[in-house]
């Protein structure tokens, strides 16, 4: 293979992993409120959304919007107890203080405006009651039925000295095809928490530079060192 063509093949590699990286979101439910905060009253509404929620905050704008019994629970660290649910620090070291939880009615729901597409993951906890999530192609959990996730019941623990009955949280995903434009989250009311809400992936989380910008970049290497060796 040519040089003029490994470097070619390098580019194409890399720009596509990272376009596929850029269009997945991850909701982390962090910096919503001051840590620790009043789980009870703290509501996401349009915090994803270029708007705020209800304590005033205003975080990147997705596009994303939840009703108005979304609420921001906040998690138990090491020296702090501010609910029963914790990550237990596993997971993201960036997504332990706050997540999504509900407690009223029997779901809680996310619009996404402009859609996304490929998959749909989270991790959750629910150690006495399991739940259900469903992928729609339309607002509102309306339209075509892309998708559904039914959610088992959670080991509780262990969670040494984190003081939290739920814990830790477990990574559930989703591939599906078309577009999607809400989910419905489902389960007995404050008896399920989930986090790393992400759209555009079937595994939660924000991504790592993958396999393919690596492997690009060792094509570049070896592209310059072939250069210098023969051309210099």
């Amino acid at each position: 293979m040519s040089l003029k063509r490994i470097a070619l093949l390098a580019a194409v590699l890399a720009t596509a992993s990272l376009a596929a990286n850029a269009a997945v979101i991850d909701l982390t439910f962090e910096n919503i409120a001051s840590y620790p905060w009043d789980s009870s009253s703290t509501y996401v509404l349009e915090y994803y959304n270029g708007g705020t929620s209800s304590v005033g905050t205003t975080g990147p704008n997705y596009g994303v919007s939840f009703p108005d019994n979304a609420l921001n629970i906040c998690l138990n660290t090491l020296g702090t107890v501010c609910s029963n649910t914790s990550r237990g620090g596993l997971g993201d070291p960036n997504s332990q203080l706050g997540a999504l939880f509900f407690l009223s009615g029997s779901n809680t729901y996310v619009n996404v405006a402009a859609g996304f597409t490929t998959g749909f993951s989270f991790y959750y906890t629910a150690i006495n009651f399991g739940g259900s999530v469903n992928v729609w192609s339309g607002l509102n959990g309306t339209g075509t039925l892309l998708a559904t996730l039914n959610l088992p019941t959670t080991p509780s623990g262990p969670c040494n000295g984190y003081n939290a009955g739920f814990c830790p949280f477990y990574p559930i995903g989703v591939s599906f095809a078309g577009t999607a434009m809400s989910i419905d989250f489902g389960g007995v009311a404050n008896q399920i928490v989930f986090d790393d809400v992400t759209f555009g992936s079937a595994t939660p989380g924000t991504p790592e530079p993958g396999t393919l910008v690596m492997f690009g970049s060792g094509l570049l290497g070896v592209a310059g060192m072939l250069r210098r060796k023969f051309f210099t």
